[in-house]
């Protein structure tokens, strides 16, 4: 409780003295007037529109990436205008006049791609905003952005226009943004504004504000200031209507199922309720057409966790997911519509409520219902989130989770501690306005039948991120009676291979991390970093149990390739025995072991291109080593051909065995244009005695409006290719702005 209390007062230190940059200083150095246009503007990609001709024109834009202390090598000219419905952009990228893109697919991101990009903040307080991005091919991608993290994930999906034209000497882009996609204040003069380009031939990302190099290219800390002489057009009503159908035709073999066709049908609906605040709907959702999880080779004690790929748990995930830390989060969206084998559960409906409700306020409330499945009783789930701005860019926020079983008065008796689950917690993220500074300070709570003690989850740290040192310390304590039904907690749950069963401890940890980066301002390196972290954890009596401390090296060239190295020190302190290949578990014990790793990957911006790493070194009382390869083949901008290796040779002594593992995985995609791809992943994994084929058809005839056809296979890997189940889907969604 001591150390807690200290790093509370650590937190309101740094509150208190951390030294920020006026953020309506930065504004002033960067400031563009957008222009009325009397005529819409043709999105063609050609600049030839009377307004391009007298709108205001920046030019003059930083390298934000690999160095910040210079301009860009390469000049971009960006201009806005607006409409009654659109906000314009155009944009002029010189350049060599050749151009490089990974792929023509949608929300395919900036990362690799010849690319431009719009960072907007219609409220102006660094907090939220928009992110619009197209690579020279016309590829669009769009994310909302937070404060909270630089991570994107272009869930987010809208209607919007764009348009390229590419030159011998430079390329071209045009955007058409509707007003009543993006959402703001209406009496608005001052909007938060960057743009972006990315030139992957050169390696560089440059931005129109000085956006330091350790912090994202679309960091809306970093905005400059869009000037509005009159008032900005009120948005306008934003609904959309969804609907979808779909048939399933599904052969389980494994199970002994004959083929099934099932048709199925339903909708998704997009509300604006006001200028700041949406409503979606669902009701009997369909993700079949979501591609399947990568698969993984996993040597820890406990679960690992898979990311979301449903679209609309996606959008605005902050919001919910945004509680907790990585291995600890009280709401993780997979335990909704899926079970813990990844399994589907029918979603009967589902609403949520997002957005502002005032400037400094902004909620998110989601109810989803499920339906039976076999055995699997129907449940509701329901999230409420608030978060409330502090000072700059601080927030204290809060929520309740509950999930609800509808479980016979049988099932309850049988299983008290499923008949629900709610969990509450509060939350206070502190950052300076520049975003070098970090702290956090968290408390949560459990609630299930019977349990009154040991239900709780604390968290407090800080963190310093400059442009040559980062440092992160975090504490933890999380006891054995805290659930979340609805989170995801990495180490709760000990599997005893003895008794075939699961026990749960609690655990409290410290997790130090300090890296140092150099910056050459020239040559063939672009980057050099060396980064040591420490994570030790505690049982529920602080006795000692588990240590990890690992150095790690990182050389970044200019050319795109880099070469690592790390190596770790463990110690454990088993609390149950173990087993990780169907031998003998290893018993309760102490163990210290050691590796070492190395890997290189390839420029990669090359037709070919490659990455492998090789680590050996101790494994619990035995060994173990890897090898992992991959090779990549791109004919741009339509073909990409990927392949991964993994092997794994793991050795114990006496009657503890040993084993080996193979994964294989084999990726291809294939844009016959903006419109049509073609991808088929197939996945080998002798761990999950499991082969994967899963291959999908998209045809995206309109704007949001796509047509599906996927097909998915699964067989053993012993006995070889024996067939499990396999399924072909046809799915049908169409777009309806109201």
């Amino acid at each position: 409780m001591r150390i807690q209390l200290f790093l509370l007062f650590l937190v309101c230190w740094v509150n208190g003295f951390a030294q920020v940059r006026n953020g309506e200083t930065f504004q002033k150095d960067y400031q563009i007037v957008i222009s009325k246009t009397p005529a819409p503007v043709k999105i063609d990609g050609i600049l030839d529109e009377e307004i391009w001709k007298k709108a205001q024109k920046v030019s003059s834009f930083w390298e934000k990436y690999p160095d910040d202390k210079k301009k860009a090598k390469h000049a971009t000219e960006v201009q806005t205008a607006y409409d009654e419905k659109f906000l314009y952009v155009a944009f002029t990228a010189y350049d060599s006049g050749k151009v490089f893109i990974q792929s023509l697919k949608r929300d395919i991101g900036h990362d690799g791609n010849d690319c431009v990009a719009l960072v907007l903040d219609p409220v102006n307080t660094r907090n939220n905003g928009f992110f619009f991005v197209v690579n020279a091919y016309n590829a669009q991608s769009e994310d909302q952005l937070t404060s909270a993290g630089d991570g994107v994930s272009f869930s987010w999906d809208q209607t919007w226009y764009s348009e390229t034209k590419r030159y011998g000497d430079r390329w071209t882009a045009e955007m058409a943004i509707p007003f009543k996609s993006i959402r703001y204040p209406a009496d608005k003069k001052t909007w938060g504004i960057n743009f972006v380009r990315v030139d992957t031939k050169t390696n560089e990302y440059s931005t129109w504000t000085n956006v330091p190099v350790n912090f994202s290219s679309h960091d809306i800390g970093y905005t400059g200031a869009l000037i509005w002489e009159d008032a900005p057009p009120k948005p306008g009503s934003n609904s959309v209507f969804v609907p979808f159908v779909t048939t399933e035709v599904t052969e389980n073999r494994a199970g002994n199922e004959p083929v099934n066709a099932k048709p199925n049908a339903g909708f998704d609906a997009k509300i604006g309720l006001t200028s700041s605040l949406n409503l979606d709907l669902t009701v009997n959702p369909d993700f079949s057409q979501i591609e399947v999880d990568r698969q993984v080779t996993n040597l820890t004690r406990f679960n690992i966790f898979f990311p979301e790929r449903r679209t609309f748990f996606l959008e605005n995930a902050d919001l919910f997911s945004g509680y907790g830390i990585d291995p600890i989060r009280p709401f993780y969206s997979r335990r909704i519509g899926l079970d813990k084998n990844g399994n589907k559960i029918p979603i009967l409906f589902g609403a949520r409520i997002t957005g502002n409700i005032a400037k400094k306020t902004r909620i998110g409330f989601m109810n989803m219902q499920t339906g039976r499945q076999g055995d699997y009783a129907p449940e509701n789930y329901t999230a409420l989130s608030v978060d409330q701005r502090v000072f700059n860019r601080s927030v204290i926020k809060g929520y309740f989770l509950n999930r609800t079983n509808f479980m016979t008065e049988a099932e309850k008796n049988a299983n008290p501690l499923d008949a629900f689950s709610r969990n509450a917690g509060i939350e206070y993220n502190y950052s300076d306005l520049e975003g070098k500074w970090g702290a956090w300070a968290t408390y949560h709570h459990s609630f299930k039948p019977g349990i009154k003690s040991d239900n709780a989850f604390y968290n407090v740290g800080f963190s310093y991120n400059s442009r040559n040192f980062g440092f992160v310390q975090d504490l933890t304590s999380l006891g054995t009676n805290y659930y979340a039904d609805m989170g995801f907690i990495e180490r709760i749950e000990n599997y005893d291979a003895s008794r075939d069963t699961a026990i749960r401890v609690g655990f409290k940890h410290s997790y130090t991390s300090a890296e140092y980066k150099i910056i050459p301002s020239k040559g063939k390196l672009i980057g050099v970093s060396f980064e040591a972290e420490n994570y030790i954890v505690f049982n529920p009596d602080n006795s000692f149990n588990e240590r990890n401390t690992t150095l790690n090296g990182n050389v970044e060239f200019r050319n795109t390739s880099r070469i690592s190295y790390s190596t770790s020190d463990y110690e454990v302190d088993l609390l149950f025995p173990i087993s990780f290949t169907g031998a003998t578990p290893l018993p309760v014990a102490k163990y210290k072991y050691r590796d070492v790793g190395i890997r290189y990957s390839s420029d990669f911006r090359r037709p070919f291109s490659f990455n492998i790493s090789a680590a050996t070194g101790g494994f619990y009382n035995g060994t173990n080593k890897t090898l992992r390869a991959g090779i990549t083949f791109r004919k741009l901008p339509n073909t990409t051909l990927n392949l991964n290796f993994q092997y794994n040779k793991i050795e114990f002594p006496g009657t503890y065995g040993a084993t080996e593992l193979f994964l294989i995985s084999q990726r291809t995609e294939i844009n016959f244009s903006t419109k049509l791809f073609w991808t088929t992943f197939f996945q080998y994994n002798t761990q999950r005695n499991n082969i994967n084929i899963n291959s999908r058809l998209q045809y995206r005839f309109k704007p949001m409006s796509d047509l599906f056809l996927v097909y998915t296979d699964n067989y053993f890997t012993s006995p070889l290719m024996k067939n499990s189940n396999r399924a072909l889907v046809f799915k049908l969604n169409y777009w309806l702005n109201l």
